[in-house]
């Protein structure tokens, strides 16, 4: 259920604006959407995991929340970002 350093590692080089960049809105919603992911197979698995579903509508209300904000800040990084996450079909 959760990412491994490395996997975490590349999310932050791939969606990094700079170099040592780990708290842009990108990263974080890059990174929460590796961890949705990850939850909603061990969903398929085990539906009656009530605890973690908890855990995975915050993640997803956090990662709405940045996406509002960066829309609302600079809307052509929004843009490339749920292209590039495959976020919005």
């Amino acid at each position: 259920m959760t990412i491994t350093a490395e996997k975490k590692a590349k999310l932050i080089k791939d969606h990094a604006r700079e170099k040592g960049d780990t708290g842009s809105p990108e990263v974080q919603v890059a990174i929460l959407t590796e961890r949705i992911n990850n939850l909603t197979e061990h969903f398929k698995s085990n539906h009656k995991d009530n605890h973690s579903r908890r855990g995975l509508l915050q993640m997803v209300n956090k990662r709405r929340s940045l996406l509002d904000y960066l829309k609302g800040k600079d809307a052509e990084r929004y843009e490339a970002l749920i292209k590039k996450l495959g976020l919005r079909k």
